[in-house]
């Protein structure tokens, strides 16, 4: 419909400038795979109100700001599309190719195994997870898609829940931030912390960062 059309052009708007350095035919791909997401998540909403179709716009910015490369950044528009779609891994595969299912299908994969995380695991099990995750990716992608999945839904954790704050905010922190410090994504390590203290230690948090600012006054007189 003519609106489709608007609303993939308004979200295309905030990923083309950011993909330029792929080339145009890749461009190209990935505008296909905008049009693939939007149409497949089409109706779905997240718990903040906005259209599903943000979040996955949100994640292939992060991956664009990594400059990876194509197909990463198309799995990145479509890493929710098998799990929460009619699309299958077989029409993904036939659009896009073997690499691109190979990515999405690993970070589906991925995104069932943290669900068998729990609050309190000690540092043992937290790493023996750290380390199920690299060997069950034979993609060093699949993990980096998985980390920009994880630091937009911390960008958005004010809408849910305060039990699932901590819980998320938890496995954030053993699991996710580590992982980031392993891949050497330091932009992604340092903000999933900062986050992820803020939601599981908000007065400790609100001392840090009123100390900060205070020495931030005092080095700038």
């Amino acid at each position: 419909t003519p609106n489709d059309r608007d609303q993939i052009e308004n979200f295309w708007d905030k990923i083309s400038p950011k993909v330029l350095y792929l080339g145009a035919s890749n461009v190209a791909k990935i505008y296909e795979s905008l049009q693939v997401a939007f149409l497949s998540h089409k109706g779905q909403q997240r718990k903040s109100g906005e259209p599903f179709i943000v979040h996955p716009v949100e994640v292939t910015m992060l991956l664009a700001d990594l400059k990876m490369d194509v197909e990463c950044i198309i799995a990145g528009l479509l890493h929710d599309t098998v799990e929460d779609t009619d699309l299958t891994f077989d029409q993904v595969e036939a659009i896009f190719g073997k690499v691109v299912r190979n990515i999405v299908e690993g970070e589906t994969k991925v995104s069932k195994l943290q669900t068998l995380a729990f609050a309190d695991m000690a540092d043992e099990q937290a790493e023996n997870l750290r380390q199920m995750f690299m060997a069950m990716t034979n993609d060093y992608r699949i993990i980096i898609v998985k980390l920009a999945d994880r630091l937009h839904n911390m960008r958005t954790l004010r809408f849910m829940k305060p039990a699932k704050q901590s819980k998320i905010s938890r496995e954030t922190l053993d699991i996710f931030a580590p992982l980031a410090h392993r891949m050497g994504i330091w932009q992604f390590k340092s903000e999933l912390e900062d986050t992820a203290f803020m939601y599981l230690y908000p007065h400790e948090y609100k001392r840090l960062n009123k100390k900060l600012r205070q020495h931030q006054t005092q080095f700038r007189e």
